[in-house]
């Protein structure tokens, strides 16, 4: 039996858990500090402006922190004082409440790092509407601030302390996303290519591919604004590494197709599937190891042998099968896997490591945190999806407020605005997701709060209320079932503490989210902002985006210019995500109504091929780093500048009338002959040149088809809905 000390328990924690556990902590010594100085009663105002302040304390850098849980406490602040003030005029009160709410929902002009700030205003609307009556607007609002204000340096001590744990759990959560994608990815290699099982194992592909780009991200707005030490260039290195593990575990997939489906190519397959786990459990140990944590238990798979000399020694294709010249390149593949793979123990051994780029360049590929007034100027026009939602999320909120005003039960109308406002979301499919999960949650938040109605402790309910508070924060984003279920044992135990002789009213509870589901899905189809309206401009900058990592990938490797290594890897980051925005808003728009959903065919084809082009760009960049001096000369450099021209004019839309299709055919036409029947002899390590012309031809036909179904998707777009 193994015994885990309190300390290994800490690392095992995720890093959102981590950060509820200090919101909860830091809360609870708000409510002890103002409660044995002060009235009951004002500690729960304190409180409350220590709760929507901490809706912006998340894992990140202290000074991110600092201005997002600042920017929250001044939204809430105003919150607070104007529906204190206005709290005797309740018709003007649902206008000042639309106008906050807008204000809100239009900060959201600044990214998503903004999403917890936009909230806040509207947590302190409800915290003060629950106020009891009475209380002075200046008195509200002077003890809201001390909470916040005590908070804000409650949050700075916590996000410095907890910084380099933040950084190893960031780091290990990007290397678990890798192993998990090298696990999907797997399961499509093994797969024949029209079975249902590869189709799901391309699916769960596409979701892993978007966790892996946001940990990824999250890890280097970390890591890389991390002060120079050993350490961090130990996990600087590590993800640097997993990287470009990722960039060419994008590659594993190309020229499968050419194995066929026979029993052999199945094969094959297996034996490329059986080393991609392999390596996925290599990640799982490095993951332990950047956690602190001791090896897992689970048994390694029986896999030792190098898969080159695993072909070697019991060839799955016979010598006159021409698909053998492929599996050197097959091989190949895999064992740059490996050889990432390898680097990373490497790193995590040592301790140390020389990066390839310096802390300045790092900067580049951290997420901008500004927060300029300028960022509002697009988002002045109704064409904006932040503007639309703002002004919908204002009429759903302001709606919520007057009906609750004529329901039966007025005791708390703040609690149906506020189940609105916990559903309504800005597109269709996360509202459909909120609304059943909220309602799910309310009713086993009421089931335990039936509960605690036995408990007459008002510090074990105090305590309970901190609990759910922590949990709250900590699963808003990874398990949104545990923070509806929190969040209403936090809403009826904070209503009873305030006014303990109402006790807990679960029936209204009930009713108001039931209520607000339905009022925040009908309102879903005000001012909507369906996917088909950004795809105009979402695909014109996809296929710039292409066109930048194309010239980045094949700029002659020149090591007197180091620069070139940071503009491919700006532009490889900026391709990725383009694909995944458009990914994502195909997903989201096969929840929206039939008759304005994106043209799904024509994208998933252009998806495919942009992968595969991404692919193919990779596995040149690395025919050049790799090839020695053959691709330096001068025929070499004249077919990548060829391709790289027709590239261009491919990728662009304009350049060619749609119906003019000459170029493309022509493409298609050369790409023919990169086929199985005429693979090179000689294997890559002996003749670099024929397969580098190949695999031009095929990026170049990937790139056509790319552009073919751009404009097929802008034509289904233009056409009127049947």
């Amino acid at each position: 039996m193994r015994f885990f000390s309190p300390l290994t328990w800490l690392h095992r924690l995720p890093p959102h858990v981590l950060n509820g556990l200090g919101v909860a902590l830091g809360i609870g010594l708000i409510q002890w500090l103002f409660g044995s100085h002060a009235t009951l009663h004002l500690a729960q105002l304190a409180s409350s402006g220590a709760v929507f302040s901490s809706l912006a304390d998340v894992p990140t850098t202290p000074r991110r922190s600092l201005h997002r849980v600042l920017l929250a406490a001044v939204l809430g602040a105003l919150a607070t004082w104007t529906v204190a003030a206005l709290d005797p005029y309740p018709r003007l009160l649902g206008l000042a409440i639309m106008g906050l709410v807008f204000l809100g929902m239009m900060t959201l002009a600044w990214g998503p790092r903004a999403g917890p700030v936009s909230f806040a205003a509207v947590l302190a609307i409800v915290f003060t509407m629950g106020v009891p009556p009475g209380t002075p607007p200046d008195e509200l609002l002077a003890w809201t601030l001390a909470g916040s204000a005590v908070y804000l340096g409650w949050a700075q001590i916590l996000v410095r302390l907890l910084q380099p744990r933040y950084r190893s759990l960031a780091l290990a959560a990007a290397l678990d996303a890798t192993a998990q994608l090298l696990r999907s990815r797997a399961g499509v290699v093994e797969g024949a290519a029209e079975t249902d099982q590869a189709r799901d194992s391309l699916q769960t592909w596409v979701r892993d591919e978007a966790v892996l780009a946001e940990r990824l991200q999250a890890a280097r707005d970390l890591l890389f604004a991390a002060p120079d030490s050993a350490r961090a260039r130990r996990d600087t290195g590590m993800l640097l590494r997993a990287i470009d593990l990722r960039d060419i575990l994008l590659a594993s997939r190309l020229d499968l197709e050419l194995l066929g489906s026979d029993e052999l190519a199945l094969q094959v397959r297996a034996a490329l599937a059986a080393r991609l786990r392999h390596l996925a459990y290599r990640l799982d140990q490095a993951q332990a190891g950047v956690r602190g944590l001791p090896p897992t238990a689970e048994a390694e798979p029986p896999l030792r042998l190098d898969l080159r000399d695993q072909f070697l020694a019991h060839p799955l294709l016979p010598s006159d099968d021409r698909r053998a010249r492929l599996l050197p390149a097959l091989v190949n593949r895999v064992q740059h896997l490996a050889d990432d793979v390898d680097a990373i123990h490497a790193l995590l051994r040592q301790g140390d490591g020389e990066l390839p780029l310096t802390r300045k360049e790092l900067q580049l590929f951290v997420a901008p945190e500004g927060w300029p007034l300028s960022a509002f100027k697009p988002h002045l026009s109704l064409a904006s999806p932040v503007l639309r939602h703002a002004l919908r999320a204002a009429l759903a909120l302001g709606a919520a407020y007057y009906i609750a005003l004529a329901l039966p039960w007025t005791a708390h109308p703040q609690w149906l605005v506020l189940s609105v406002a916990v559903v309504l979301r800005g597109n269709l499919e996360q509202t459909l997701s909120r609304r059943n999960i909220r309602v799910l949650g309310t009713l086993l938040g009421c089931l335990i709060v039936m509960g605690l109605a036995h408990v007459h402790s008002p510090l074990l309910l105090t305590l309970a209320f901190l609990t759910a508070v922590g949990l709250a924060h900590s699963f808003a984003v990874e398990r949104y079932l545990v923070t509806a279920s929190a969040a209403t044992v936090m809403a009826l135990l904070q209503a009873h503490l305030a006014h303990p002789a109402i006790g807990f009213p679960i029936a209204e509870r009930l009713g108001d989210t039931l209520l607000g589901a339905l009022m925040a899905w009908a309102f879903c189809f005000v001012l909507p902002s369906w996917e088909r309206r950004a795809l105009p401009r979402t695909l014109p900058r996809l296929l710039q985006a292409l066109r930048a990592y194309a010239h980045a990938a094949l700029a002659p490797h020149d090591p007197a210019h180091p620069e070139r290594t940071v503009t491919q890897r700006l532009a490889r980051r900026q391709a990725y995500d383009a694909l995944g925005l458009l990914a994502t808003a195909l997903q989201r728009s096969s929840f929206e109504p039939r008759q304005v959903q994106l043209p799904l065919q024509a994208l998933t084809r252009l998806l495919d091929h942009a992968q595969r082009l991404m692919a193919h760009l990779s596995m040149l960049r690395m025919m050049q780093l790799r090839g020695g001096t053959e691709l330096q000369q001068a025929q070499a450099q004249a077919a990548v500048q060829a391709a790289q021209k027709t590239l261009d004019t491919l990728l662009t839309l304009g350049k060619q009338p749609a119906g003019d299709t000459d170029i493309e055919t022509q493409v298609e036409a050369a790409a023919l002959d990169a086929g199985l029947d005429l693979l090179p002899e000689k294997p890559l390590s002996e003749d670099v040149m024929p397969w580098m012309n190949r695999r031009l031809q095929v990026a170049l036909r990937d790139a056509a088809r790319v552009a073919s179904s751009a404009r097929e998707a802008l034509a289904e777009l233009r056409r009127p809905p049947s």
